[in-house]
């Protein structure tokens, strides 16, 4: 009986590694460490109402959002882990006022800062359902020097790698480094390792799925209801309508319709006029991931990974997913526009 082998997230990474002729490892490093802290969260994850670690930090994070104590501790694990790699000159995480620089001897020479979102989902913590962990990686605008927070506010099309995990059923860690190459790997937690188990991973072009937040409809913009709508109308040609589905945990939604095909909708609303979704923790790095599927990722009006950071929790639309439903949205949005004026 023929066994097949089995590749390790660290065997894959270095073997790529050798595609590149000039590469010196500290990519690859990296990204270790942040597969060390995810294997750290998830075994968190998984003991969590067994340990006294559901509920409420009682604080409020920067965006005033309620902090979950699974937050708190997602949070020093990924900051933790990057601090003492020495790969890392410093991070700008979801859960902080501000970036944070690493100035040890080591990391001031490191070429690479790093975003993250260190929990993702935490409304649905308490209630048993899937979140996750999502990362943008910068090369340093310059790579002498402590980093600042140029560095940080680079647009999406400036990411030299960006990835997400899943905490679910099973714990996947999904990344690329571009060259239209995504690939996903599942803990195995017999021996600790995260195996290659959905390579070159490509969205269907033609999606069945919408994930919106319907419960917010009157607050939508008109195009994006008659978006809607659209989804909703019966057509065979096409093979509409679509099935809604929604999680409410953005690394869950993109992960269901990165596999099967569909788009995710976070729309700008009459509350939040600019959008709910943080550009460099989430937005960025899930349409650095979408598009290197063979999907889609705007604002609404432009390519996501084209905008230019102003602020560090800087907020934005997001529609993502599959090519042909992400541009079918995109008409509804812009015949509302061309209405409007």
């Amino acid at each position: 009986m023929v066994t097949k082998k089995i590749t390790t997230l660290s065997e894959f990474i270095l073997d790529k590694q050798k595609d590149f002729p000039f590469a010196t490892g500290d990519l690859s490093a990296l990204l270790g460490d942040i597969a060390l802290a995810a294997k750290l969260i998830n075994r968190k994850v998984n003991k969590a109402g067994l340990v006294d670690i559901l509920g409420d930090a009682g604080s409020n994070n920067i965006h005033g959002e309620e902090v979950k104590k699974l937050d708190v501790f997602a949070h020093e694990q990924m900051t933790n882990c990057l601090r003492v790699s020495g790969e890392c000159a410093g991070i700008a995480s979801e859960e902080s006022d501000g970036y944070l620089v690493f100035d040890d001897d080591r990391s001031k020479k490191a070429k690479y800062v790093v975003c993250y979102d260190p929990l993702d989902g935490s409304s649905n913590i308490d209630v048993n359902i899937s979140i996750g962990t999502i990362f943008a990686i910068y090369r340093k605008v310059n790579p002498e020097g402590v980093c600042d927070e140029l560095d940080f506010l680079q647009a999406g099309n400036k990411l030299v790698a960006a990835g997400y995990v899943i905490y679910g059923s099973s714990t996947m860690l999904v990344y690329t480094t571009g060259n239209n190459n995504v690939n996903g790997f599942t803990l195995d937690p017999s021996i600790g390792e995260f195996c290659l188990s959905h390579p070159n991973i490509r969205i269907p072009e033609k999606g069945g799925i919408y994930s919106v937040n319907e419960s917010y409809w009157n607050t939508f913009s008109i195009g994006v209801n008659n978006f809607i709508r659209y989804c909703k109308t019966p057509d065979k040609a096409s093979n509409r309508p679509y099935n809604s589905r929604y999680i409410g945990t953005l690394v869950s939604d993109f992960h269901r319709n990165l596999i099967k095909g569909g788009i995710f909708m976070y729309p700008a609303t009459t509350s939040h006029p600019d959008g709910k979704l943080r550009l460099l923790y989430e937005c960025n790095p899930m349409a650095f991931l979408a598009e290197n599927a063979g999907g889609m990722a705007m604002n609404g009006k432009k390519r996501i990974l084209d905008i230019v950071p102003t602020e560090l929790h800087q907020r934005v639309p997001l529609f993502t997913g599959s090519k042909d439903m992400v541009e079918k949205a995109m008409e509804f949005v812009l015949e509302d526009e061309l209405i409007l004026i």
